[in-house]
């Protein structure tokens, strides 16, 4: 052995030892033993003497203490707790909650820096039962029949007498609700199906069934409620007797109930002529979904007992009740109106509204309980309602957008085919695509018993503004057809409706910047929350023994991640064994490579940043978009596997996926260049953009092969339409330009044959019927090519036809000529 061969082997032998076990996750022992056995190896081929036995000892020196637990728990951990628990920022009953009152599904292996992909897939296919299916293709498909979008946004603000009865009759707000108490019983995927299929034909529609059957009384009665409440209002909320909604967002709290101002005083009081103990309330609610026709209303308030009657405790704490919309003293307000998308929403007011403690959502026993209650439930509108909304509303686009532009001719070529249009398709149909995958994804969790509390955000944040990124695309390429309001247009109503559920449930800017980042951070790194609790433990042995064991697993842990996103950087990602076909095992690879580099940054900002990292509002934001991405392609991929892994659907996996791992790069490069230590900043950028950014997003060719499925029929496009209302009747024009797609391009030949002989013909005829004639009588169509022209002529009629109106058409019901203007709708929905 040369010398300075000699010379470096050793320490390079302890070098590539501890990366070899770091990165296979294996025991510090192991790390001992690969290390003297190769130390031994190279003394005996003429290493240098010195230099080995240094990095021996060196080695022992480490090692012993950490693999010898009565030294390393008085020498090491004992000083590490102390520290440690300085450095824990102090967290509020309230913060705690919200962190354990959700699980962790495969989220938790994002987090973890190598994810276990057969647990993912392992996962049971999403799928119906037989009778969900029939009422999916039975009375849901009905009510989407009946609807008039037009009718509701427009003409009435509000469903028709019959809609609503048809919706009690077939009882769709008790989707959720056992049979046992007069409801359907169904899961929580059925829930994603039907809000998904109406969604796409009103969104109105959708959030009225949409509300009852997420956060509001039959949610929390079903997981709090006492029997006698469950055999009293459950029954009535399932066929529509009961009309629910929810009050918690307030003038001065917004949907924070830990702020809530809204409050109640234990007394005694008269209810059904009795005199009971009871709980007076004063509350001052806005934005409340169905209020203005509800019957039975949940309210959330702060609740005291100065006088003791309930025990020693003055400030009892959140607590949830249910009021008879009949109550003395409730107040419910005037509608509001929500962006042209006039779903029954308003304020409601109370001073002094009596109601018993037998009132209380749980009774007694859950007074206090509130806010852990909606913690607990707050994941079900997140993870069903709005995603699913947006997924309707983003498939829908698709797929009608698609067959438009392939009508729709501009130059005399379909304007689908035009670059710039072609672009706006393909982002349309890669965010359609992963819209409704990530939304399938967490309602399937819910519907496993999970309550995915991190995937709820994400899915809520996420499929809304992908919904509105496509809502987008669909208006610009509709041009005047999208901004001409009328029964023709299915586009305008939702790209007004777009801001609500991005606002709704948690503004997403709030979602972004806190939630994901935040509670994910926490709740799904594998010893964040032991170190966590292991440390606020009372017994001071089982606290150092707990603390020890989680402290020295997330240094592996940290150490692993370190070596496995700088080894996979340096190779591309290009070596290593994943699950999945040959298509999409690269994509396996990246994700191994985004996780562990999820992984540093998240435990390196908790490290250096503390506490201070709740206050780091942008760094969270872009680590929260790599921990989302990362989920939204795992939901992808295990759809692509459960549907047998089509090969028709490639280019609109492969577009989803390269914009994802594209935004995953830009968040990560923005997070280290704008970390608050920039020289830690500098060294994590070597350790995971070794080459630098390479991830690129969708290509050109990528888009047009996309775009091209949403234009032509083929089984890509069918699945991508799956669960969508397009039946081509009077009041769905979405079905109906939809239907005529197979038609239009088995007349395009006939179309440009004839064309193209008019063009070189000396006709003089300027009228489409008269030319048709002449066609004719010259041979250069038939009889039936002349009829398949002219029903072209008439479906492509119908596609870019507007509507038109008499002025006093668009005037309001309210408005009276010279009069002076309206005040009344001015006034503040709080006053």
């Amino acid at each position: 052995m040369s010398t300075v061969l000699g010379l470096i082997a050793p320490p390079l032998i302890l070098l590539l030892a501890g990366a070899f076990v770091a990165y296979h996750r294996l025991r510090l022992a192991a790390w001992v033993a690969l290390s003297g056995t190769l130390l031994v190896a190279a003394w005996f081929l003429g290493a240098h003497r010195t230099t080995t036995l240094v990095c021996a000892g060196l080695m022992l020196l480490v090692a012993l203490p950490l693999l010898i637990p009565f030294l390393r728990k008085p020498l090491i951990t004992s000083p590490l707790l102390g520290f440690y628990t300085k450095l824990l920022p102090p967290l509020s009953d309230t913060e705690r909650t919200a962190l354990e009152s959700g699980t962790v599904g495969f989220e938790g292996e994002l987090f973890s820096g190598k994810p276990d992909w057969d647990k993912l897939l392992s996962l049971p296919k999403p799928e119906l039962t037989a009778e969900e299916q029939a009422f999916l293709d039975g009375p849901c498909a009905e009510l989407c029949r009946r609807t008039n979008d037009w009718d509701i946004t427009h003409v009435r603000a509000d469903l028709p007498p019959e809609l609503w009865d048809y919706i009690k009759q077939n009882k769709f707000f008790g989707l959720n609700i056992p049979k046992e108490y007069g409801g359907l019983g169904f899961s929580a995927l059925m829930n994603h199906k039907v809000i998904q299929k109406l969604a796409a034909v009103s969104s109105v529609v959708s959030s009225t069934v949409g509300v009852p059957n997420s956060l509001g009384p039959a949610e929390l009665l079903m997981h709090y409620g006492t029997e006698e409440q469950k055999r009293y209002y459950l029954p009535r909320l399932a066929d529509g007797r009961e009309v629910p909604c929810f009050a918690l967002t307030g003038p001065f709290a917004g949907s924070d109930a830990t702020s809530i101002p809204d409050y109640g005083i234990v007394c005694e009081g008269e209810w059904n002529g009795a005199k009971v103990l009871g709980i007076r309330l004063t509350l001052n609610k806005r934005y409340i979904t169905l209020a203005p026709v509800a019957t039975l209303i949940g309210v959330a308030f702060r609740m005291y007992d100065p006088d003791g009657l309930l025990g020693d405790t003055k400030d009892i704490g959140i607590s949830l009740a249910l009021v008879p919309r009949d109550t003395a003293g409730l107040e419910i307000g005037r509608r509001h109106f929500p962006l042209n998308s006039p779903f029954q929403n308003g304020p409601i007011k109370g001073r002094d509204v009596f109601v018993p403690l037998s009132q209380l959502i749980g009774g007694e026993d859950c007074a206090g309980q509130g806010w852990r209650m909606l913690m607990e439930c707050l994941s079900i509108g997140r993870s069903i309602t709005l995603p699913s909304t947006a997924s309707g509303g983003s498939k829908m686009g698709a797929v009608v957008t698609g067959a438009y532009a392939r009508i729709r001719k501009q130059f005399g070529l379909s304007v689908g085919r035009f670059e710039g249009v072609e672009e706006a398709l393909a982002r349309i149909a890669g965010r359609a695509y992963a819209c409704s995958a990530l939304s399938e994804a967490t309602a399937a969790a819910v519907a496993r018993g999970e309550n995915p509390a991190v995937p709820s955000t994400i899915a809520k944040y996420h499929c809304t503004e992908m919904g509105r990124e496509v809502a987008r695309d669909v208006m610009d390429v509709h041009g005047g057809k999208g901004i001409i309001l009328g029964p023709r247009n299915y586009a305008g109503r939702n790209w007004q409706s777009v801001p609500i559920a991005i606002t709704v449930e948690g503004a997403n800017i709030m979602t972004r910047s806190l939630m994901i980042f935040g509670q994910g951070a926490i709740l799904c790194h594998p010893w964040v929350m032991k170190e966590m609790k292991a440390a606020q433990l009372e017994d001071p042995r089982a606290r150092l023994d707990q603390f020890d064991d989680a402290l020295f697993g997330h240094i592996s842990y940290a150490i692993s991640n370190a070596v496995r996103a700088w080894w996979f950087g340096l190779t591309g990602t290009r070596i290593g064994s994943t699950p999945g076909g040959e298509y999409t095992r690269r994509c396996y690879r990246k994700l191994n490579r985004y996780s562990a580099a999820l992984a540093v940054m998240a435990d390196t900002s908790m490290l250096l940043l503390g506490g201070k990292l709740k206050f780091k509002e942008s760094l969270s934001g872009r680590l929260g978009d790599v921990l989302s991405q990362l989920y939204i392609i795992s939901a992808m991929l295990k759809r692509y596997e459960d549907q047998g892994r089509p090969v028709a659907d490639h280019p609109l996996l492969a577009w989803a996926f390269h914009d994802a791992v594209h935004k995953i790069e830009l968040a990560l490069s923005g997070a280290l260049r704008n970390f608050p230590i920039r020289p830690v900043g500098w060294l994590l950028w070597a350790v995971i953009f070794p080459w630098g950014r390479r991830a690129q997003a969708p290509s050109d060719r990528l888009g047009h092969r996309a775009a091209s499925l949403l234009m032509t029929p083929c089984e890509a496009r069918d699945r991508l339409a799956d669960g969508l209302f397009l039946d081509p009747c009077e009041n769905n024009p979405a079905g109906r330009v939809n239907s005529y797609l197979s038609k239009v391009i088995l007349a395009e030949p006939v179309e440009r044959k004839f064309l193209k002989a008019l063009k070189n013909s000396d006709i003089q005829a300027l009228d489409f019927e008269a030319q048709l004639d002449e066609g004719v009588r010259e041979g250069w169509i038939t009889a039936e090519e002349r009829r398949q022209l002219e029903e072209l002529r008439e479906m492509t009629l119908d596609t870019i036809m507007v509507d038109d109106f008499e002025s006093w058409e668009l005037r309001s019901a309210g408005y009276v000529e010279d009069a002076p203007p309206a005040t009344g709708g001015a006034r503040l929905a709080a006053a």
